[in-house]
């Protein structure tokens, strides 16, 4: 059962805004609102659960599934060189909602180790373009 406060609870309900790029019957993606750079992305599952050990065996194949063609619609829609793909469980999990992120990288980005600058998008226009760019890079799932 959902916390009262999950705001990913309260975005996949559609109470809470996001700039989605997937919308799907069993999981969601959307922009990260402090992304470590442009394209960062959430893969949520609809379900509440709090950690990947509690979120159900098909549900965790999906959830990975989508990330993987998230991995190649952020190299198609943001000429990324590779990404980075993380979920943290309970320690430095800001939104107790299990969740994946995928951020794209390029060589020579300045990403090392996991102490990693955030910041929020220049404008929200910049993140609507962003992600439509992304949604119209994800292939439909299989």
């Amino acid at each position: 059962m959902a916390p009262r406060s999950c705001v990913f609870c309260e975005i996949v309900a559609g109470r809470a805004p996001a700039h989605f790029v997937v919308d799907e019957a069993a999981c969601v993606a959307f922009l990260d609102t402090r992304p470590i750079f442009p394209g960062h992305v959430l893969v949520v599952p609809r379900a509440h659960h709090e950690t990947l050990v509690e979120l159900p065996p098909d549900d965790v194949a999906t959830l990975f599934a989508t990330a993987r063609r998230l991995c190649a619609a952020l190299e198609r829609a943001l000429a990324a060189e590779g990404t980075f793909v993380g979920m943290n469980n309970r320690i430095s999990q800001s939104v107790p909602h299990a969740h994946v992120h995928v951020v794209p990288r390029r060589k020579g980005d300045g990403l090392r180790g996991f102490f990693w600058p955030r910041q929020k998008y220049a404008s929200d226009a910049l993140a609507a373009e962003i992600a439509a760019r992304i949604r119209a890079a994800v292939e439909p799932a299989r």
